[in-house]
């Protein structure tokens, strides 16, 4: 039984009729998030499991729909039968019983469209009976076979040639849950130890890279588990943050670069998480900045628990003149907005909501928050640019323009720039596994360290 049907007593009919919801949001271009935040709580969780499974497997439930009924029936039908076909398809195992499956979708069908009740009991029971078939017919349209759009698998065949078919079956496995120990606190050694005391598995991860600035503060988990479960989250002394998101605080603060008291620029900081870790590593004067006041206020949440201060501002930060008093900074962190086409594990809605459009313009922003920000940095100072995308054009083909429009910015050699880190199998970085590593320990990231002339 999956967390689907473990985390909620409700009726699975219920549950399906919110996950169709969700999925007809999607499919229109609504946040998977902003979408369950709708959802009675007594549902949300539920909800999201199945339409975590539902969303990895839809490009083949479309595909299937379309062969077993070639007129598309009314959307909010349509959205019922795609999601209860990516529960039964056969890569990913189902969260509940197949005949319990078409059963309560069904039922969820009397609910919505009550003269479709027939139709989709009829589709349903078909891909039971001709599954594999089916299955077979609809694998030479990639959308079906690797489960994104057409353009993002030829984006990503085109950027990583011998390994694109594994970071798109990749972005199909369920993520690891990896935590973040407090340097001011505790070690993650100690933390391991403090965990298997509680009676849950765990093990020290090794960051991506190959970079090694000070003791790893990775922690993975054996099994995923809310933080209401962890001992020292409310205290402070631990963090949900992925072992690749852990480089960023590291590769600005380097080595004894940043001095107690440096001015640095978080540019883009909300949630918060390596606005925090900056502050664990360092005593800094920070300033976080976001455009978007609510998520600005996560920054403050996540500060408050952890027991540090910073300056926060919402604000664009390409619009220096709104926000600047003129003051350069010792550092900046540019975690710039782009796909998230390395978190999709994560955010299995992104496939989705993307368009190819939304490359170019997410790399136009990203470029004019580069060559805004530039200006604000001291001589000898350096700014740390990264994305959570594995598409080149949003990481070393946008710092290599960057390079050619600024000829004072060189790239840092202590500690060098990591580059494009692919969410690929690397279980040498876990020690001791508590348990069957992950299929990738870490998301997709990507990173460049620069220095000012």
């Amino acid at each position: 039984m999956s967390s689907a049907s473990a985390s909620s007593s409700l009726p699975l009919a219920q549950l399906l009729a919110h996950t169709a919801d969700a999925v007809q949001g999607v499919r229109e271009g609504r946040s998977l998030t902003d979408l369950l935040a709708l959802v009675p709580a007594p549902a949300r969780a539920g909800t999201q499991a199945l339409s975590f499974h539902a969303l990895r497997w839809l490009g083949g439930a479309m595909a299937v729909r379309a062969k077993l009924a070639a007129k598309a029936p009314p959307p909010n039908v349509d959205a019922l039968l795609v999601t209860a076909i990516a529960l039964l398809w056969p890569e990913g195992p189902p969260p509940y019983a197949e005949h319990t499956l078409v059963d309560q979708a069904v039922t969820t069908a009397r609910q919505r469209a009550p003269a479709s009740a027939g139709f989709v009991n009829a589709v349903l029971r078909r891909f039971l009976r001709e599954r594999e078939a089916l299955v077979a017919a609809v694998q030479p349209q990639p959308q079906a076979a690797f489960q994104h759009p057409l353009w993002w698998i030829e984006r990503v065949r085109a950027d990583w040639p011998p390994h694109w078919q594994a970071l798109l079956r990749g972005a199909n496995t369920k993520p690891p849950m990896v935590l973040r120990t407090n340097a001011r606190r505790l070690t993650a050694p100690a933390y391991v130890e403090r965990l298997a005391a509680h009676g849950i598995a765990a093990s020290i991860i090794d960051l991506p890279g190959g970079v090694r600035i000070g003791p790893t503060q990775a922690v993975w988990l054996a099994e995923p588990r809310p933080v209401t479960q962890l001992p020292g989250f409310a205290e402070g002394e631990v963090s949900v943050q992925d072992a690749a998101a852990q480089l960023a605080a590291p590769l600005l603060v380097g080595n004894g670069f940043l001095s107690a008291g440096a001015r640095v620029l978080d540019a883009c900081a909300a949630p918060g998480g390596k606005t925090a870790h900056l502050l664990e590593l360092a005593d800094l004067d920070l300033l976080a900045l976001d455009s978007d006041p609510l998520r600005l206020a996560r920054v403050q949440d996540t500060l408050n628990r952890l027991q540090f201060n910073a300056e926060l501002k919402a604000a664009d930060a390409r619009d220096t003149a709104r926000w600047w008093d003129g003051r350069p900074f010792d550092a900046i962190l540019l975690d710039a907005p782009c796909t998230a086409s390395g978190i999709v594990r994560r955010h299995p809605d992104v496939r989705w909501l993307r368009r190819a459009d939304d490359v170019v313009a997410l790399s136009k922003v990203q470029a004019e928050l580069l060559d805004a920000l530039w200006p604000l940095l001291k001589p000898g100072g350096r700014l740390l640019y990264a994305t959570c995308s594995i598409f080149k054009v949003e990481g070393q083909a946008q710092i290599d323009a960057f390079l050619q429009r600024q000829p004072g910015a060189v790239p840092a050699t202590d500690p060098p720039s990591p580059g494009h880190l692919l969410p690929l199998p690397d279980n040498g970085a876990v020690r001791s596994a508590a348990g069957p590593a992950p299929a990738a320990v870490h998301d997709g990231f990507f990173y460049a360290l620069l220095q000012k002339h």
